[in-house]
């Protein structure tokens, strides 16, 4: 009975079930048939033998990667990097929003908030090119600056120099994403109840009392959502902007994360396995952290399922 029914929806959503279907078409395709290749980490891989030639080597990649010299320094600055990301980027929109939301002069913010998001548009090759341009030693912005105001004497080069890289890194992300982060916040505060605003006002709650009072209880089900995906994706501490921004190799040992390391020697060297088995690796331990964080979360009555 139960299967008629699901029969009879689905026939009668036919015009919309068939919708969908390029979708899923796109995302098998795409996304479940390459699962295929995962079975090179257990392999000694050759291109010319291929999946069915080449040998079987079980956990041999796994355990290259844990004995590399290489390797708690690589997971040091991806754990490192992500967490700043977090802890700073994280917020960073969700103020941004509140700020806006504010903001009375409806030109003024329509102003800011283009703005804002303009930088996500831009790509990481232009951006790189535009923070060099700023932190160049020949008549870069920053460097006059601090000259200007005789806080140096001689210019820094800031992208050679290890102390500085991450801190150039997080800064240039937060700056790129924040404002086109800050929308879905902006949506959610849009869909908060203006009577329960008059109701503090009668009661005598100042702007600032609302915020932390009705704003920001409102929306915790959307930051909570947001801050799981963010704890699953510690493990991603970025590509492009550190591949671009850390390409010196003076700042190899504070660049050297676990996406450029597997680009450097797995694809680079051809060693796919062993970036196959390091990439699989990340994925497992994402997926882990993903429910853990959410399990944590459903205690709260927010989660993702």
């Amino acid at each position: 009975m139960i299967q008629s029914s699901a029969i009879k929806r689905f026939i009668k959503q036919l015009d919309i079930q068939l919708m969908v279907l390029p979708a899923l078409v796109f995302i098998f395709v795409f996304s479940y048939i390459p699962m295929y290749g995962v079975l090179t980490a257990f392999q000694d891989y050759s291109v010319f033998k291929g999946f069915l030639g080449s040998p079987w080597v079980g956990f041999k990649h796994f355990e290259a990667f844990f004995n590399s010299p290489e390797y708690w320094k690589v997971i040091r600055n991806t754990i490192i990097i992500s967490s700043l990301k977090i802890i700073i980027g994280f917020p960073a929109p969700i103020i941004l929003a509140l700020m806006l939301n504010e903001v009375k002069n409806m030109t003024f913010k329509r102003v800011i908030q283009t703005i804002s998001y303009l930088p996500h548009f831009l790509s990481w090759v232009i951006v790189s090119g535009f923070v060099a341009s700023l932190l160049s030693t020949d008549n870069g912005s920053l460097n006059l600056l601090l000259r200007g105001v005789n806080w140096i004497d001689e210019p820094i080069n800031f992208l050679s120099l290890p102390e500085y890289f991450w801190t150039i890194l997080v800064t240039t992300g937060v700056w790129k994403e924040i404002g086109f982060s800050s929308i879905v916040y902006l949506a959610a505060i849009a869909g908060v109840d203006q009577h329960l605003y008059e109701a503090a006002a009668i009661d005598g709650a100042g702007r600032l009392k609302q915020i932390f009072l009705i704003t920001l209880p409102s929306i915790m089900p959307v930051i909570v959502i947001f801050m799981i995906l963010a704890i699953g994706n510690l493990l991603n501490a970025g590509f492009d902007d550190i591949l671009l921004l850390g390409s010196n190799p003076a700042l190899r040992d504070v660049a050297d994360v676990i996406d450029t390391y597997v680009y450097r020697v797995g694809i680079q060297n051809s060693r796919f396995s062993y970036a196959t088995a390091v990439g699989l690796l990340k994925a497992v331990i994402s997926v882990g952290m993903l429910a853990g964080a959410n399990y944590i979360a459903s205690k709260s009555g927010n989660s993702l399922w």
